[in-house]
């Protein structure tokens, strides 16, 4: 029986719907704009942190960077020595690789083409640590380095800008200052890092190579940073602290300064950067939600107005036998099927922004089957908070006057 009266206060409800589609549609803007923009918020700060995660993982995984100073740029701190990468190496627990590093800016020259860069000085280790893939050649090998091998592997940027695209440059020659470089590699494709920036623009080279044949100094004692990569599963946080342990007691900083260098944990930023991501997306996503209000607003409006353009109707249904329970269920269940239909409207709409807007972005497009589902639920419960009111209003008319209303 209940059934049957859903059933036939449905079929009223989506023939008043037909009966006056301008009206309807207008109805539910506010709906469908509400639901499309919780949805597109909170799919696309869900791709945004993504995107973040996956660019920091491009600069390495379970990474930690040893820098001179307090800030990125470490101005006016003592630089390392290779015998604190060493002893890094030697005397910290948790450490699966570590590779020493020296940038500078150079600019490469090939025949008469050049362009400005980094050339980076390291290990071979730093490729694994680094998470670098080969895409032509090989790698230097340690003995290279030991032996300061004049050799190098370029970044895709490198290539397409000294060889042009498609060339093949491996055994090729190409110019850094006073340094001559034979190429061996070519890395695949990384895009950008973290922080923006070009990571296939650079040239790699052994780091004893820079020092003796780039910078003039072969005694190890201008490392730049020195790039860390810890055991999986151990607590990236544990060596850090036994790290920076480590070096105030070899940097000679006392009890009460500050350190004189700073460790960058990757894995630490990812997480801080999640966090404000998704505090951000549901901030955004809140504000969306007050245009569902106001969507329910306009619901409760139209329904009233309704009730009032229908009061004969609903006058002759309840003098022919109608119950009040069933006038209330009939405008009830019309609020809420005008809520799910713009519910429904909402979530195609979201999907077609979050498929455009992931493009523009760059972030990456990921379809959350719950959130769609929280915000069509939501829908259909404001219809139903919303269109209360009008519905008992209804329920509540008097047979005898309502059969008076002009």
């Amino acid at each position: 029986m209940l059934l049957y009266a859903f059933l036939n206060a449905l079929l009223i409800a989506l023939r008043e719907i037909r009966r006056n589609l301008m009206r309807s549609f207008l109805t539910v803007v506010g709906i469908v704009i509400g639901v499309a923009a919780v949805i597109t918020m909170v799919t696309l700060g869900r791709g945004a942190t993504e995107a973040v995660k996956g660019q920091i993982s491009k600069m390495g995984s379970n990474l930690l960077i040893l820098r001179p100073g307090q800030g990125w740029g470490g101005w006016g701190a003592p630089q390392f020595t290779i015998a604190d990468a060493h002893a890094i190496r030697d005397q910290v627990p948790g450490i699966a690789s570590l590779a020493p590093f020296i940038q500078t800016n150079v600019k490469a020259i090939y025949q008469e083409n050049d362009r400005s860069t980094d050339i980076q000085g390291t290990t071979a280790n730093y490729f694994a640590i680094a998470n670098w893939n080969i895409g032509l050649g090989r790698f230097f090998t340690e003995e290279e380095v030991e032996e300061a091998a004049p050799v190098c592997v370029i970044g895709e940027t490198i290539r397409k800008e000294l060889f042009g695209e498609g060339v093949d440059p491996i055994g090729s020659k190409i110019r850094a200052k006073s340094m001559s470089l034979e190429v061996i590699g070519v890395t695949a494709v990384k895009g950008q890092g973290g922080f923006g920036d070009d990571l296939d623009d650079n040239i790699i080279t052994p780091y004893i190579t820079v020092q003796r044949r780039l910078t003039g100094r072969g005694n190890g004692q201008n490392i730049n940073q020195i790039m860390i990569s810890g055991k999986d599963g151990y607590p990236s946080a544990n060596i850090v602290a036994d790290v920076s342990s480590l070096m105030r007691e070899r940097r000679n900083v006392g009890a009460n300064e500050d350190d004189n260098f700073n460790v960058f944990d990757s894995l630490q930023l990812a997480d801080v950067i999640s966090s404000s991501t998704k505090v951000m997306t549901s901030l955004l996503g809140a504000v969306a939600g007050v245009s569902l209000l106001v969507g329910g607003i306009g619901i409760m409006n139209i329904m009233l107005v309704s009730v009032t353009e229908r009061t004969r109707e609903i006058g002759i249904r309840l003098a022919i036998g109608a119950r009040a329970r069933e006038v209330l269920l009939q405008f009830l269940v019309e609020a809420v099927t005008l809520s799910c239909v713009g519910g429904v409207a909402g979530i195609v709409l979201a999907y077609g922004l979050c498929t455009v807007l992931a493009e523009v972005v760059g972030a990456p497009f990921l379809f959350d089957p719950k959130i769609n589902v929280v915000a069509f639920v939501f829908s259909a419960a404001i219809g139903i908070l919303f269109g209360f009111m009008p519905a008992r209003r209804a329920a509540s008319l008097d047979p005898i006057e309502a059969l008076r209303h002009e």
